[in-house]
């Protein structure tokens, strides 16, 4: 990565100076197919940019990264490419007022995600392009001005290979053998976009018609590559496309403005999703070649949503520069949720939410790297580690918590008259607070201040008081922080007393709600006097319908409650901010990971939010492989699949939890028998009522065959040969590096950090399959290689393999104090190392102390 990082500073200074007219991109991709000589493939990128300087005679420079540049001209004077341009930038001198600047250069496909992405399908030998840029790749594609402020209008054309079609932002057209796209409206560098290939096309349309009479046609369109096609259901992409459109119209007053609207799902794809207006770019996992769960298409949903959102968040108002990143991303996930709710059959979306993008969330805001969600982004280094659980997940918290504060109207109100205002602009926070504060006649700078600029996530603990007639004297709310981050801040919540109902037999039912009051906390210590002389509760819940960010904790009795009836409070929100708590509280060392373990098996065969359940899963393995004490680690492994067995086979035949245990109950098989069911169950020899085996659970099945060295190589290419697929060979890829030979292990390592020849989907598929917490002895050796390597690593792979490498091979499966005194040992000696490698160390590291800490309790509450 040498050279290619642009700071805030150089961004401001350009900015200051540079205004963009006008672009025009002509690429040639027709390179994209057949035989190439050796080294790298190559495309033609010629670029044009018209723009301004504010003071002519003035230097400045262009981005580009290419293998190579044909030639450079600035208003019509050649340049020799050899003196102006140095791998990443163009140098440019004696700027007039002014200016035109034409560069002629051979840019690279990428095999990283990063730029102009080429992939081979190795089903049928098709090719398929996609670019994607975010924070600053388009400069890999061409020739830029490369910071989201200097917008400006683009006008691309392609050549492509015969009987392609290619898409960009504007509608395309094909005229002698060129794509040409209309003109953009003004947009920043990162979001613009090509398509190429001999993708799937399906198309669609939305209409509009306002209160003014006049109508808006948007035709939509969804793509994927053909060996897809089959398992495209763009039915129902464009169903949840719809819904959102009129969503955001009922909600924005502000017709989408890109024209069409294009959607690609494409392979190898390193992110979610990306934003890029008239075309939103997909990874191709969200078609399903399998049978998934009702969690999977709302998570499709919810991201569809997420990217149109930002169509106004992000799109049509733009970020200044990455600090303000939290402007769109912040927005767009809580928008996300907030039309998923509103507008789709997925009316639970608060749940997950609260259950799995707030998880995300509290695990980021406790690392040391933790930032407040205006962020100080010194670079772009700095910009692509802070896509991260605050910028998103706590941002939209804190957005959520906000409409709470200043309600939903004039929330919204202040979204619409911000879009107005800033329309194809750039703003920084105080922007957005204005608008609020027209519309709520609040003062939002304290509220911003404890919110937007202090980090730091804080615990809520309920303290009651009975009195001698057994009713509630006194309920008072706790607020704590850490000693790190002690920021106490304003928080609008609904504390909830809850109770067992009595049936009209006498006995005692169901855990439900009988007493909320909605308050504000502030300070240490609140007293909720609405909840005074109310019934003594059984469970008190401080954040009852999760409308402000923090960890909430239990008093003593509601502990005790929910340690014995967590599987009888009816409401699924509720149930879901309790399971969260919980998790925090063992992440935390407050509660033993094997009592964790322990609530998941009496209590998650009854959640009913298949969604939970699946998050459920994830954090008891997590607990077991990470927060367990060693000595338990076996003992905990088979009451595991002991337990998921045992909701296999009560499950209801063919229903989602049941293929969700099933996939749970692999991922913890351990011991011959469960081994052996496993084996029947892909040979067909054993059946389980209702239990589809289809391809993508075929694989679920065979990575724990692998690693427990059941299933060999002859085995997974005899599946590959079944499934020889792009997907297949993902995870062909994954279950060979997961195998326990000393040999395969050396070998998977020697493909990801001593060679670059594997994809960006390879690589990861290939960490994946190599750290495996039943081999722990097996990769110990590799810690002391890692600490060796990574600093080559991030200097020579892009930033993006470099991250995950950096975070995919750290040693955290070698939970000891020695690992912990390597990583403290490279720190000391690595403290000149680039700052966006050391925040991943220290990531790892604190996600490793953390894991010590809690393997400690866990062993000390045993004894």
């Amino acid at each position: 990565m040498p050279g290619e990082n642009l700071s805030r500073d150089e961004a401001q200074e350009r900015a200051a100076l540079l205004s963009v007219d006008g672009y025009e991109v002509s690429l040639d991709l027709r390179s994209a197919v057949g035989d190439t000589e050796a080294g790298a493939r190559t495309f033609r990128s010629v670029t044009t940019i018209r723009f301004r300087c504010a003071e002519p005679g003035a230097a400045s420079f262009a981005d580009l990264i290419a293998p190579s540049v044909t030639a450079v001209s600035l208003n019509g004077r050649d340049l020799d490419p050899g003196e102006v341009f140095d791998g990443t930038r163009i140098r440019l001198e004696n700027l007039a007022a002014e200016n035109e600047l034409v560069v002629d250069a051979q840019c690279a496909y990428s095999r990283t995600g990063e730029g102009m992405h080429r992939f081979v399908d190795p089903e049928d030998g098709e090719t398929y392009l996609y670019t994607q840029y975010e924070p600053a790749d388009s400069r890999r594609v061409f020739a830029n001005f490369e910071q989201p402020d200097l917008k400006a209008p683009f006008r691309f054309e392609v050549r492509a290979p015969e009987g392609w079609v290619v898409w960009s932002n504007g509608v395309g057209e094909l005229t002698d053998g060129v794509w040409k796209f209309a003109e953009t409206k003004p947009i920043s560098t990162y979001i613009t976009a090509v398509v190429a290939g001999p993708y799937h096309y399906v198309t669609d349309s939305y209409s509009r018609t306002f209160d003014d009479g006049t109508t808006l046609e948007i035709p939509l369109g969804a793509m994927c590559r053909k060996g897809l096609a089959p398992h495209f259901d763009a039915d129902d992409v464009f169903l949840v496309t719809k819904q959102g459109l009129d969503f955001f119209h009922d909600h924005f007053d502000y017709p989408y403005p890109f024209g069409k609207y294009d959607q690609a799902f494409v392979p190898e794809y390193n992110l979610g999703a990306m934003e890029n207006p008239g075309l939103v770019t997909f990874r191709e996992e969200y078609i399903f070649r399998g049978k998934v769960t009702r969690a999977s298409y709302e998570g499709r949903a919810n991201v569809i949503l997420h990217e149109m959102a930002h169509m106004w968040f992000g799109d049509l108002v733009t970020m200044e520069w990455w600090d303000d990143l939290w402007l769109k991303e912040s927005f767009a996930d809580f928008m996300g949720a907030f039309a998923l709710v509103g507008a789709t059959r997925f009316e639970d979306g608060w749940i997950t939410f609260a259950n799995r993008r707030k998880a995300w969330a509290y695990r980021a805001d406790q690392l040391p790297s933790t930032h407040p969600i205006t962020a100080d982004i010194r670079d772009l280094q700095d910009a692509k580690l802070n896509f991260d659980g605050i910028t998103y997940a706590k941002g939209a918290s804190v957005l959520k918590q906000l409409v709470a504060y200043v309600g939903q109207d004039a929330f919204l109100e202040g979204a619409r008259r911000y879009f107005k205002r800033n329309a194809y602009g750039n703003t920084r926070l105080g922007d957005l607070l204005s608008a609020l504060e027209e519309t709520s006649g609040r003062d939002l700078a304290t509220w911003s201040r404890a919110w937007l600029q202090t980090a730091g996530v804080n615990s809520l603990t309920p303290q009651v008081i009975l009195g001698a007639d057994g009713r509630v004297a006194e309920l008072s709310v706790l607020q704590e922080a850490a000693e790190s981050h002690p920021e106490l801040r304003p928080h609008r919540v609904a504390v909830g007393l809850y109770r067992r109902e009595t049936r009209p037999d006498g006995e005692t039912g169901s855990l439900v709600c009988y007493a909320r009051a909605e308050t504000d906390v502030d300070g240490p210590r609140t007293v909720v006097g609405e909840l005074v002389g109310a019934d003594a509760p059984e469970l008190v819940l401080v954040n009852d319908d999760d409308l402000t960010y923090c960890k909430i904790r239990f008093d003593e009795n509601s502990l005790a409650t929910l340690r014995e009836l967590l599987g009888d409070i009816t409401d699924p929100l509720a149930r879901a901010l309790c399971w969260s708590a919980l998790w925090n509280l063992t992440r935390d060392g407050l509660m033993p990971a094997r009592d964790f373990v322990g609530l998941v098996l009496r209590f998650a065969g009854r959640e009913s939010d298949i969604g939970v359940l699946q998050m459920l899963h994830a954090w008891a393995d997590s607990a077991l492989t990470h927060y367990a004490a060693p000595d338990w680690r076996a003992t905990g492994g088979r009451l595991l699949a002991q337990g998921a067995l045992k909701e296999l086979r009560l499950s209801e035949p063919g229903s989602q939890h049941q293929l969700t245990w099933a996939r749970f109950f692999a991922a913890v098989a351990s011991e011959r028998a469960d081994l052996r069911l496993l084996q029947d169950l892909l040979d067909g020899t054993a059946k389980i009522d209702g239990l589809d085996v289809d391809q993508e659970l075929r694989w679920a099945l065979l990575e724990p065959l692998a690693a427990h060295g059941i299933a060999d190589e002859s085995a997974l290419a005899a599946e590959l040969a079944r499934d020889d697929t792009a997907s297949g060979k993902r995870h062909q890829v994954r279950c060979l590096a997961a195998r326990p030979s000393a040999a395969v292990k050396a070998q998977a390592w020697a493909q990801v950090v001593e060679s670059d020849a594997l994809s960006n989907a390879l690589v990861e598929a290939t960490i994946a399959g190599f750290t495996q917490p039943s081999q722990r002895e097996l990769i110990a050796p590799y810690a002391g290689k890692y600490f060796a390597a990574i600093e080559r690593i991030w200097a020579e792979r892009s930033i993006q393999i470099g991250m995950d490498v950096v975070k995919g091979l750290f040693p955290s499966l070698q939970g000891s104090q020695e690992t912990l005194d390597a990583t403290d040992a490279w720190l000391t000696a690595h403290e000149g190392a680039a700052p966006a490698l050391r925040r991943l160390v220290l990531e790892a590291r604190d996600d490793l102390a953390r894991a010590l800490r809690g393997q400690r309790y866990d062993a000390a509450t045993a004894g």
